[in-house]
């Protein structure tokens, strides 16, 4: 696990904090339908964000060999501020830091956007990973509540850029 002082290193590679071969691409509308067949194999869900029509859509996809593992995809919620929208990794691909790897890259993405925060909502009980993750990479939780439709709690995680 890298230690703090590796997170803060804008310098690092995102992929090598995973421990499979890993390639993560910026993609466009194209690969909509690779997409969706991730959401599906990972969620078990059509939807993977509301609407594609965004500003900044920010989309990545991680690929280990030939196989689509992890996607990241994002936007701007308002001028100084970037939301990571959704996200997953294939359950064979997890605690291989695939997932890590995305948020690096698209943190990396988001800063050479101009972006000052990153955001993210995530549902403890449902994903727990995501909070661990949100809280080992010196993440604030700024705010909680209840999600009647996911039945668990929703954190807002933030990070300063």
């Amino acid at each position: 696990m890298p230690s703090p002082s590796d997170r803060a290193d804008p310098t690092r590679d995102p992929v090598e904090v995973a421990t499979v071969p890993l390639r993560i691409l910026e993609v466009d509308m194209d690969a909509l339908d690779t997409l969706r067949a991730l959401n599906r194999a990972i969620f078990d869900e059509e939807q993977v964000i509301r609407t594609f029509d965004r500003d900044d859509l920010f989309m990545l996809l991680a690929r280990s060999d030939d196989e689509a593992v992890g996607f990241k995809v994002g936007y701007r919620l308002d001028p100084t501020t970037f939301y990571s929208a959704k996200g997953g990794v294939r359950r064979a691909y997890r605690r291989k830091g695939v997932a890590r790897a995305l948020l690096y890259a698209m943190l990396d993405g988001v800063r050479a956007r101009g972006y000052e925060r990153f955001v993210y909502d995530t549902f403890p009980n449902k994903h727990p990973g995501m909070t661990v993750l949100g809280l080992d990479e010196e993440f604030r939780v700024i705010k909680a509540d209840y999600s009647p439709k996911y039945e668990d709690y929703r954190l807002r995680f933030e990070k300063k850029l």
